[in-house]
């Protein structure tokens, strides 16, 4: 992204509702079962997409192999606005049509949720990062099936690059401000949280 004169803007480690896209990775029931602290995954992801709903952040969902590990997890399911895309490749970029959707939103900046941390997620920013766009792990929304592996997968994530960051604070920085228009809408859904 050009900046003015040319340079070229970076956001800084802040994320940016009109260059945000929320990618939820994976968040299927069958996959849940194993992972350190599920309820928690879906639950914040589920916040993130409620908001992202409210800000007109876009949302883009992957499956891996459901015809075999089944769908999404239904609470999910209804806040996307386009049904996730299958995979069988680890990185969401594995699914057909997920690169051309992502590059459809006219986002430059990746908001990223699911699982696991080590390995779908892992792949997933690496090959962002590669592309150029700003990835932002949202910790409390990402899982694996151990601790370890989880904080082992952000740190080396947050050494390629990657922001590590956590929901509330993305959504605060989409709305940027308490006079954001839809300050009142989100409010009730940070509240429910504490």
């Amino acid at each position: 992204m050009l900046g003015p004169g040319g340079a070229i803007a970076v956001s800084l480690g802040r994320s940016k509702c009109e260059e945000s896209a929320l990618v939820i990775v994976d968040l299927q029931p069958s996959f849940l079962v194993p992972i350190v602290g599920s309820q928690t995954v879906v639950e914040t992801t589920r916040f993130l997409a409620q908001c992202a709903t409210l800000l007109g952040v876009p949302i883009l969902a992957t499956e891996q192999y459901p015809e075999r590990m089944g769908g999404t997890d239904p609470e999910l399911t209804q806040l996307l606005g386009a049904a996730p895309m299958p995979k069988m490749g680890f990185s969401a970029f594995g699914a057909s049509g997920f690169a051309d959707a992502l590059a459809g939103t006219g986002s430059r900046q990746a908001v990223l949720c699911g699982i696991e941390t080590p390995i779908c997620v892992t792949q997933t920013t690496l090959d962002l990062l590669s592309m150029g766009w700003e990835v932002f792990l949202v910790a409390d929304a990402l899982g694996a099936r151990s601790e370890f592996a989880h904080r082992t997968a952000l740190e080396r994530l947050t050494s390629a690059g990657a922001v590590l960051t956590l929901a509330e604070s993305v959504v605060y920085e989409w709305m940027g401000s308490a006079d954001h228009p839809n300050f009142r809408d989100v409010l009730p859904l940070v509240k429910a949280r504490a």
